[in-house]
Parts: C-alpha cells; structure tokens; sequence
C-alpha cells in the first residue's frame, strides 16, 4: 500500500454532492471517485495510525437503514476508529465540512453509566477528570455527548461537578474545516497529535467506565 499523502479535495466535492444525491444510482456513478478521492486514502491513513493506536476500522458507507425513517443508503462522510473498549474510543472523519478529530465514550450502557457516575462523584478520579476536561477545552476540543437535562436523581444542585455527571456519554472533537495541507501528510501527524492529546481522557475512561457487561445493546446502540 502506498504511504499517505493526505486527501484530494475531491474527496470533500464528493460529500457536498451526495448529500443532494443520496442514491444507488448517483453512487454507481460516482463510485470511482469515491474509490480514488476517499476510500484508498482513508485505507493508507489506516494502516500508518495502526503503528500507534493498534488496529483500525474503517466504517463501511452503506447506512444501516433497518431502524431509521431516513432511508437514505449511504452515510455523507467518512470514519475511522481505534476501539479503546465498549463504544470508546478515537476517532477521525471526513465529510463535506472537511476533517474532523476525536475519541472518548460515545454510547453508554446503563452499566457504565452508574460507575462513571460514581466516579465523577469520588473525590480523586472527579476532580482528575475535571482536570483533563479543562485541558482539553483549552486546547480547542469540543468536550459533548449525551447528558441528562436535569440532575441525575439523588445528586446536589450545588455538586462541584454536577456539569459532569450529567453526561451519559463524554467525547471531545476538534473541527479543522478545509485546511490548506489537508491534501498532504500533515492531515496524519495532525490526528496523530490530536490522539495523543486525548490519551488522558481515553486513560480515564478506561479505568473508570470500562467495558460493559450487557450483551445486548439494541439498535440505538449501533456505531456510526
């Protein structure tokens, strides 16, 4: 496979169109330059994040459909991920907007909720990871996920972390648009710097949320 050289900005003209076209037939059409602009490049950025983050997936395009009123067949961007346990883990994609960079705990299970909430209300690992969040914002993430609109039953309103255990998922995201290197290898040390920036939150749910013990997580719980 040849190195990674970054994505055309065709890549990006080819989301912009599918999202007005999303049909089988506009893709059989396009499929070349899907094949070409996003599909071969995404496979060699892949196999070079591997060395660090250990095996990569990248995420099929068809939409699974089943359980959506959008029957729209295929979805208007591109991920990949490096799996850090149950729905954890880091994260990259390209769409329309361009390129965007992320990771943490993107679906809970009622399992894992209950011990980050614990968590969060201990007086070591909540302040640890309130730590990691600041820093995180500092440096331009987007800390999001799910979250509770009120309080979690039986906790203070005047809970120092409150903010934080209201959420039943925690990631944190940074939006780079369409840069100007994007169609070189920057776009990989980029994600590979911005990974290791979120190791911190990564290392913290890992030991505090950890895998989950259910086996079925129902369709609400597919990946992207």
């Amino acid at each position: 496979m040849s190195p990674f050289q970054g994505f055309p900005l065709a890549a990006v003209d080819f989301f912009a169109e599918l999202e007005l076209n999303n049909t089988r037939e506009w893709w059989a059409a396009h499929r070349e330059v899907h094949e070409e602009a996003v599909k071969v490049p995404m496979a060699a950025l892949a196999a070079e994040l591997e060395e660090e983050f250990g095996p990569i997936k990248v995420y099929r395009p068809n939409r699974d459909v089943r359980f959506s009123a959008d029957k729209a067949p295929y979805k208007d961007h591109q991920g990949l991920v490096a799996d850090a346990g149950s729905a954890m883990g880091w994260y990259a994609q390209l769409s329309s907007r361009g390129l965007m960079t992320a990771g943490g705990w993107y679906a809970g299970a009622p399992d894992q909720i209950e011990r980050y909430r614990l968590a969060v209300d201990d007086d070591r690992a909540g302040p640890a990871l309130q730590a990691v969040v600041e820093r995180l914002e500092e440096d331009d993430f987007v800390v999001g996920g799910e979250q509770l609109k009120t309080r979690p039953r039986g906790v203070s309103p005047d809970h120092p972390r409150l903010d934080l255990l209201r959420h039943k998922s925690l990631t944190a995201a940074r939006e780079y648009g369409v840069p100007d290197w994007l169609e070189s290898a920057e776009v990989l040390e980029r994600i590979r710097q911005d990974w290791r920036e979120l190791g911190p939150l990564m290392t913290w749910l890992s030991g505090n949320v950890g895998d989950t013990t259910m086996t079925d997580r129902g369709p609400g719980r597919s990946r992207r």
